[in-house]
């Protein structure tokens, strides 16, 4: 069996090349953070509202 490994020992990206790339990121972030925190808050709503509604049908 052979066993070749490969080293990486530097990589050269121009900068403003680098700073493309992170502002893609950056961008590519925002829409997916939103979406979490709308996925969260329906899940927040889902289970304290069940909750709430669970424990006035108890009290009664």
């Amino acid at each position: 069996m052979q066993n070749d490994t490969v080293v990486i020992r530097d990589i050269d990206i121009p900068f403003g090349r680098l700073v493309s790339i992170m502002l893609k990121i950056m961008f590519a972030a925002i829409p997916a953070v939103i979406l979490f925190y709308l996925f969260f808050a329906v899940l927040g709503l889902l289970f304290a509202g069940g909750a709430g509604l669970l424990t006035g049908i108890l009290a009664r």
